[in-house]
């Protein structure tokens, strides 16, 4: 039988890594000079966390989540996003008692059963940072420049930050009551997979990406029209401190996010480079979910990237250095006393910190050389059994084909990190 891959799972080959560790190491660069650091939670948890943390009526929730029974009879989910796992160990390892503000960053991947299209599979990757303490509208912001930073730092100009504030569940209950005067009159014209929302959260009406539903919502009351003066004056502070640090932004009153936890700001960065599914990041304010989850009641603000997405992005840009590192050094040796002096310089060579490759195909010199070319190696280092007792071999720079005859520490020496990767030359 032959075994495929699971449809909406990816096998990320050697030829493609490159990329993810570039990526990976601009995000922890920039979350290091925000002072976020790593945190690591795991790949499952209690579904009953995601279904309480991410929103019952979510269609995360009801129609994405992998869920099985352990052999315990336990109900498992593998994770569809990070927060609320973040927020469970907030809670449960007492951070917030070990630090008055807690900024933690996550990268890793996540799995929901949706349709798979261009940026998103069933098993994803995401990066995101959590800031949990502060009620400070002026970190809502800086989740907001860190995110931006990222796309900066990755090469990315074009994108545009979509800003709005989805208030408190007091202000949205307000909200409701008119929004639900607007569209009960016209129900049944909406699409069968938004009708649903309309009792359970007619909110979220606005997030749906069917346009039908968005011409119907045409007229609709907005949040913003009953905003309190809290709620304004807090949203006022995150845009006059995104002036100040220089982000753009396009205030969007239709704006809610796909989950059910956010309250007051809530961003999505969008590149048009994506085409119709052009959400690069998004995430916002959610006060209420450290203590819906059972801890103490917790003002806190995160956001979520998608990686695949990203490197979609930095792709369109014609990005193609990711810094990678050629070979520094392929070995070449035809016979077995040769073989086994080439595996002893390989190993002196890598003790000192090259990158170093040999043959264990028993191929000819020819195809050695043929190789080291494949694996676009800076040298090439001959073995001939003439030269093993007094230690002196041939190097050869295949850039510009020079060729010495040198000991092993003048080999050590000789190679050197190229001057184009920063490293000292």
């Amino acid at each position: 039988m032959k075994y495929q891959r699971i449809k909406g799972t990816v096998d990320i080959l050697p030829s493609e890594t490159g990329k993810w560790i570039y990526l990976e190491e601009i995000i922890r660069n920039v979350m290091a000079r925000f002072n976020y650091k790593e945190i690591r939670v795991p790949m499952f948890e209690a579904t009953e966390l995601f279904a309480r943390g991410i929103g019952e009526g979510t269609d995360i929730v009801n129609k994405e989540m992998y869920t099985f029974t352990d052999q315990g009879s336990r109900s498992i989910t593998l994770r569809p996003e990070a927060t609320a796992s973040v927020v469970r160990c907030y809670i449960e390892e007492s951070l917030g008692k070990k630090a008055p503000l807690t900024k933690v960053y996550y990268i890793g991947p996540m799995f929901r059963q949706e349709k798979p299209q261009k940026g998103r599979q069933r098993q994803f990757h995401q990066f995101g940072a959590e800031a949990l303490g502060s009620a400070d509208p002026r970190i809502d912001a800086e989740i907001i420049a860190v995110s931006v930073q990222v796309l900066k730092d990755c090469g990315i100009n074009q994108y545009e930050v979509a800003l709005n504030s989805v208030a408190t569940p007091q202000v949205r209950a307000k909200h409701r009551e008119k929004l639900l005067e607007f569209v009960r009159p016209i129900a049944s014209q909406f699409p069968e997979v938004d009708r649903e929302k309309i009792d359970r959260n007619p909110l979220r009406l606005f997030d749906s990406k069917l346009e039908l539903t968005q011409q119907l919502l045409q007229g609709a009351p907005l949040l913003e029209e009953f905003y309190d003066d809290e709620v304004r004056r807090d949203f006022d502070i995150v845009k006059e401190t995104l002036t100040r640090l220089g982000i753009p932004y396009a205030s969007d009153p239709r704006l809610v996010r796909g989950l059910d936890y956010y309250t007051r700001t809530a961003f999505e960065i969008r590149s048009p480079l994506l085409g119709a599914q052009d959400s690069l990041s998004g995430g916002g304010r959610y006060d209420l979910l450290v203590e819906e989850l059972g801890g103490d009641p917790t003002p806190a603000v995160g956001f979520a990237a998608g990686m695949e997405r990203t490197l979609i992005v930095m792709e369109a840009i014609g990005k193609s250095d990711y810094g990678e590192k050629p070979l520094d050094v392929f070995v070449i040796g035809e016979s077995e006393a040769e073989r086994k002096q080439a595996l002893l310089l390989a190993k002196q060579l890598r003790d000192s910190g090259k990158t170093v490759d040999l043959d264990y195909l028993a191929r000819s010199q020819k195809a050695q050389m043929k190789e080291a070319s494949r694996q676009n190696a800076r040298f090439a280092l001959f073995v001939f059994a003439d030269d093993i007792p007094g230690g002196r071999f041939q190097l050869k720079n295949l850039a510009s084909g020079d060729q010495q005859t040198l000991s092993v520490d003048e080999i050590i020496k000789s190679i050197k990190f190229p001057a184009s990767s920063g490293s000292p030359s």
